[in-house]
């Protein structure tokens, strides 16, 4: 009964080691996305574009309402 005691503490060290390893990185930036606004030039021209298709369509749905 006593390995339990042991196996269980020691679970529970590991487990907060690993948490606070976890905090650190993300507070220090690891977890931080540096590829993405690189490239996010290249594809907002789609993005704008499907947002003004979108706009269009609710204004001609709206005429077709009136």
């Amino acid at each position: 009964m006593s390995v339990i005691y042991v196996l269980l503490s020691i679970s529970i060290i590991v487990a907060l080691f690993f948490f606070l390893a976890f905090i650190i990185s993300v507070k220090s930036g690891q977890y931080d996305d540096s590829y993405t606004p690189s490239i996010r030039m290249l594809f907002e021209d789609e993005l704008v574009q499907k947002s003004s298709q979108t706009q269009e369509s609710k204004k001609i749905e709206q005429t077709k309402m009136n």
